[in-house]
């Protein structure tokens, strides 16, 4: 078995796999939540690996076997069963390594987060804003698709229709892992519904996407926050406007601001503003892990780079064009729908052929 070098791993991550088992079982591990939740995470990414790798292992084993029936048996029948066995092996044991190389590359661990989708309008005055709420719209159909929940926490309307900013909060399986490649700037190409004579003009939203933090993720001291109440504005209905609802908080320290009005009580829109707050914070730091892990893999596709161009939506020519993996479809009306599955994997494909190119596993 010297040739498949691949089973050397397998020992030592079955072994840890074992380890784990056993440690998340432990009362003590348990009560430390923090290091429970790792644990558990972390059981979940080698257990997929650990049964990808006992395939492996049985297929190997399958040619081993198989060898030996060739240099013992002098019965066709079994010669011919033992040579079918080991070619199906041979044909399949490829493509099972190609998989255990793309699990063995370390996950980012924020990928299993929840996320804080934000969408803001740029260049391009109120058809800026227009395309901020088509956007927000495409995201709400590929959430609903997805099975996933969307929460907003706050909402700036753009004077003719969409947004100058809406915030949310989106919760559901690998959330983060899937919509982190989306944050950038998103430009659009088309006839705005306020020019007169008829010409194309390009206007631009910021979308940005952040791992939601959990409560042991970031610390908050009450002293550390200021907090301002303050009536609501917008839809709502007539306590909107007439009771102080909405919340403001600053993070002394850093600076950072965020408001929460979108419910009609004062403690939910102080929960929601309080997570989104730790999530702010929280991201001050993973930035930097993504500052200096895009240094080392230039070909990286999610930076979070929220002043890269990433994407056109072309309006007269039906077109979309990632500009990061140079991928265009003439099928624009099915992703403002929703339909931006085919677009997120050809990401991930790109960005997982990086990540094992630098292993080099």
């Amino acid at each position: 078995m010297a040739q498949y070098e691949l089973l050397e791993k397998y020992e030592s991550i079955k072994h840890r796999f074992e380890e784990i088992q056993q440690q998340i079982t432990d009362p003590a591990i348990m009560s430390d939540m923090k290091r429970y939740v790792k644990l558990n995470q972390e059981y979940k990414n080698l257990e997929k690996l650990v049964g990808v790798f006992r395939e492996y292992k049985n297929m190997v084993e399958s040619i081993v076997s198989g060898n030996e029936i060739l240099k013992q048996e002098t019965d066709s029948e079994l010669r011919e069963m033992a040579l079918e066995e080991i070619e199906m092996a041979e044909k399949m044991i490829p493509d099972k390594e190609k998989e255990i190389k793309f699990l063995l590359v370390p996950a980012d661990p924020q990928d299993s987060k929840n996320a804080i989708l934000e969408i803001r309008a740029g260049t391009g005055g109120d058809e800026a804003s227009i395309f901020a709420g088509d956007l927000f719209r495409m995201y709400s159909k590929f959430i609903e698709q997805k099975g996933w929940r969307m929460e907003i926490t706050n909402i700036s309307e753009g004077t003719s229709g969409g947004y100058k900013e809406i915030v949310a909060k989106v919760t559901g399986e690998g959330v983060y892992g899937i919509l982190k490649y989306e944050s950038g700037v998103h430009r659009v190409q088309r006839i705005p519904q306020t020019e007169t004579q008829g010409r194309v003009h390009t206007s631009a939203a910021t979308v940005a996407v952040l791992p939601e933090a959990e409560e042991f993720d970031v610390e908050l001291k009450e002293s550390d926050i200021r907090k301002d109440t303050y009536c609501s504005s917008g839809p709502g209905g007539q306590s909107v406007n007439t009771t102080y609802s909405a919340i403001r908080l600053t993070h002394i320290p850093t600076g950072i601001v965020v408001t929460c009005q979108d419910e009609k009580s004062q403690l939910k829109n102080l929960a929601k503003a309080i997570s989104e707050l730790r999530t702010r914070i929280y991201n001050m730091e993973y930035q930097k892990y993504i500052d200096e892990i895009s240094l080392k893999r230039k070909t990286m596709v999610s930076t979070g780079d929220r002043s890269a161009k990433i994407r056109t939506y072309n309006w007269p020519q039906g077109r979309v064009t990632d500009h990061r993996v140079n991928l265009t479809l003439y099928n624009l009306q099915a992703v403002i729908n929703g339909e931006i599955n085919e677009i997120i994997e050809k990401l991930m494909v790109e960005e997982n052929a990086a990540k094992l190119k630098e292993s080099e596993i």
